[in-house]
């Protein structure tokens, strides 16, 4: 093993070990922020933005990352989205986070037992998972609706897992059957180079990366309330994979 590698792999446990450390200190002012605005946030907008700041911390803190956001002005505050991307990495999670607009995502039932990280998923009402499990979806299902309902954004990936080549595996069906049925518009997000910056099973920084991320046009109800759930999953697909950097090669 060279030098350098061992360099690489040091500095990426250094990293870890700051994104554990800092975390302890982090939750505690979650949960300050959680029980201060209690009675006046029900929605948790404020929670939600302090939590992307946080994960932003990590990218800010980071030299050999940046990210450039495109498109930003799309997102209305004031309207509530189901809003989907493609899933490259780990780090998509922290790239989103970036855009500093306040939703509920959708994540693996695992992710909520990680000390805390996980333990402010659950502060935020984020939306736990578990794969394969039919009553697990169909409470993830009742839960989406329920939100939605109270004019508050969802986030899932519908790919369901991170592609390791950069191609935009097909979508599952979940998020646009919520967006037909609650009649809301649907936010489609592309995310491009994190998983050259961090690979998929993988937890050593790879070097220098330009990350970026992109708020495509929302896509009303009106525009697929006629549709099949596959072909509004197809649309939104092919809208996603025409700014996918390894679908334009």
């Amino acid at each position: 093993m060279s030098f350098k590698s061992v360099g690489k792999i040091f500095f990426s446990y250094a990293y870890i070990a700051f994104i554990g450390l800092s975390s302890a200190v982090l939750f505690f002012i979650a949960l300050f922020i959680r029980f201060f605005t209690h009675f006046f946030d029900k929605r948790l907008i404020l929670l939600n933005l302090f939590s992307s700041f946080w994960a932003s911390l990590y990218i800010w803190c980071m030299p050999i990352w940046s990210v450039k956001i495109m498109d930003r002005h799309k997102m209305n505050m004031k309207k509530s989205y189901v809003i989907v991307s493609n899933h490259q990495s780990q780090l998509d999670i922290l790239v989103v986070y970036r855009l500093f607009f306040p939703f509920r995502w959708v994540s693996k039932a695992e992710v909520f037992m990680l000390p805390f990280i996980g333990w402010n998923m659950f502060l935020n009402g984020y939306i736990k998972l578990k794969r394969g499990d039919k009553h697990s979806i169909l409470n993830m299902m009742n839960q989406c609706e329920k939100l939605l309902g109270q004019n508050i954004s969802i986030m899932l990936f519908p790919e369901g897992t991170r592609s390791t080549d950069g191609i935009v595996k097909p979508f599952k069906p979940g998020a646009f059957i919520l967006a037909k049925k609650m009649k809301k518009p649907i936010l489609p997000l592309v995310i491009n180079n994190t998983k050259d910056a961090l690979p998929k099973h993988s937890l050593v920084l790879t070097g220098k990366h330009e990350m970026q991320i992109r708020v495509l046009d929302e896509i009303p109800y009106e525009t697929f309330k006629d549709m099949e759930t596959d072909e509004i999953a197809s649309m939104v697909r092919n809208r996603i994979c025409s700014h996918v950097k390894e679908h334009l090669i």
